[in-house]
């Protein structure tokens, strides 16, 4: 069964304009929609899929503020506290990465990519080999692939 939700996970990925490199350190994909309408799908599959959603971080008006120009680039913030707890447990600099985060951004032609970073990564920045948190950030690498999938498609 698991075999069979990750190639379906992979599929919904490659046609929605996601693609998952193993080894890579940031996923990224296309997304169909605007950074408004990414950020919003992103939050209510957030919501719906019972994680808590912490909030936005919109750099672009924090360059605004400054006199500076920057296309949208939203960073949505959210999370499991039973998860992250265990992760802090296995290593206490996994709070560098936690709550989990997701940039929803723009070029200055438009086009809307949705990113983050590959939690294979933190097994290897945080030193993680407890195979309890192993699993864990392999839960989160498909959480955060189905996430990214959902709000690309329009």
């Amino acid at each position: 069964m698991r075999k069979k939700l990750f190639f379906l996970g992979t599929l919904l990925l490659v046609l929605s304009g996601c693609e998952h490199k193993k080894a890579s350190f940031i996923e990224t994909c296309k997304s169909q929609n605007s950074v408004s309408a990414t950020t919003q799908k992103l939050i209510a599959r957030i919501k719906e899929e019972g994680l808590n959603y912490y909030g936005i971080f919109d750099h672009s008006q924090k360059a605004k503020k400054v006199g500076l120009r920057l296309p949208q680039k939203t960073i949505v913030l959210f999370g499991n506290p039973n998860f992250a707890t265990t992760l802090m447990k296995c290593n206490a600099s996994m709070g560098l990465d936690l709550p989990l985060r997701i940039l929803v951004s723009s070029t200055y032609e438009g086009e809307v990519s949705i990113s983050y970073t590959n939690p294979e990564y933190w097994s290897l920045k945080h030193n993680i080999k407890d195979q309890t948190c192993l699993r864990i950030l392999n839960k989160a690498s498909m959480a955060l692939e189905d996430l990214a999938a959902y709000a690309a498609k329009q």
